[in-house]
């Protein structure tokens, strides 16, 4: 598929549904059973950050049941944000062509994943949007929805981004959109690691489309939202849009990387004809051969420990055909370490 006859899309390959958590243990068995029925040819990855309700614990035995779950053991609460980048470097080490954020908490649908992935079949990032047309939240006080509603308005309006839900974290990446985005640049650790990723996105010139999706407030644990979160995230993109906006001022190059290399169409620039984003589309079918975008190779997660490497063998994720980027072939294939695929412990 192409977008708008400029961009050409190749196959998707497997997915990766990669799951932070912390204190998850009433959530974990029934998300993990949720997502591996709605679509059960995708991968999911436990991020623990050493959760001490024994959520880890919990993920491995769901580990050693189904070889399409693994489990990332790291060694603390470091942020929403350092666990996704941990994941994300995990998936793509082990050759994995779409990574997927999702919470542990139902409030991101598992049956609603498969839209987004068949929306990115020609797109090189996906949303899933509460505010846009057909997108809706469940259980939520007026205070929240003003708060979230909020947050998005003035992301958009400081960062000249074009997204309705700037902060929202059920997304679906392609593996080359991630490797352009700079990731080890990213800082950002609460919630407003989901505004850098996006915003970054828009700078690099990466087709973003919005799907409506329905949230649903947690009815199980603690919700891991704070007034530090909500600080860290008003000053940051503050220092953003008025970064971005000085830059302009006084001709200099954006401090937001864009991509190296870019598949076959026009170069990044400014809208529209750079970056371009689909409120509420929903894009099908895919065809022809995907280019290369240079980025970071996906270093190592250091210290984090993974329960297994690399992805069983099977199909590609809904309506692709097998993994696109670095080769990788499944089953067995290779850790940080270049030892093929160890076993669980």
């Amino acid at each position: 598929m192409n977008d708008g006859g400029q961009r050409r899309y190749g196959p998707l390959g497997r997915a990766l549904v990669i799951i932070p958590t912390y204190n998850e243990a009433e959530n974990i068995k029934p998300i993990v059973s949720r997502v591996r029925a709605a679509v059960p040819d995708v991968d999911v990855l436990v991020a623990d950050d050493n959760s001490p309700d024994g959520t880890g614990k919990l993920a491995d035995e769901l580990a050693a049941a189904d070889d399409h779950v693994h489990v990332l053991h790291r060694k603390g609460k470091e942020g929403l944000g350092a666990a996704y980048l941990a994941g994300f470097r995990w998936g793509i080490e082990r050759g994995y062509g779409v990574l997927v954020e999702m919470d542990a908490d139902g409030s991101h649908q598992p049956e609603e994943l498969p839209r987004l992935l068949t929306a990115l079949k020609g797109a090189d990032l996906v949303l899933g949007s509460r505010w846009v047309p057909g997108g809706r939240v469940v259980n939520w006080p007026k205070s929240r929805e003003f708060l979230s509603r909020g947050g998005s308005t003035y992301s958009r309006i400081l960062l000249d981004v074009p997204i309705r839900d700037v902060t929202g974290g059920f997304r679906a990446f392609r593996k080359e959109t991630l490797e352009g985005l700079g990731l080890d640049a990213v800082a950002s650790q609460g919630y407003c690691f989901q505004v850098d990723l996006a915003r970054r996105a828009v700078a690099a010139g990466y087709h973003v489309v919005e799907v409506p999706i329905t949230f649903v407030e947690r009815e199980l644990g603690d919700s891991k939202m704070s007034r530090d979160i909500v600080v860290e995230a008003l000053w940051r993109v503050t220092a953003w849009g008025l970064g971005s906006r000085a830059d302009r001022l006084l001709g200099r190059t954006p401090s937001t990387p864009a991509p190296g290399s870019r598949p076959s169409g026009p170069a990044p620039g400014s809208r529209p004809s750079g970056a371009s984003v689909d409120p509420g589309a929903e894009s099908s079918g895919a065809s022809g051969g995907e280019g290369s975008v240079a980025g970071p190779s996906g270093a190592s997660g250091g210290s984090d420990s993974a329960r297994s490497a690399g992805p069983a063998d099977g199909p590609g994720s809904a309506g692709s055909s097998g993994p696109s980027g670095n080769g990788s072939s499944g089953n067995g294939s290779s850790g940080p370490s270049g030892d093929p695929g160890a076993a669980r412990s």
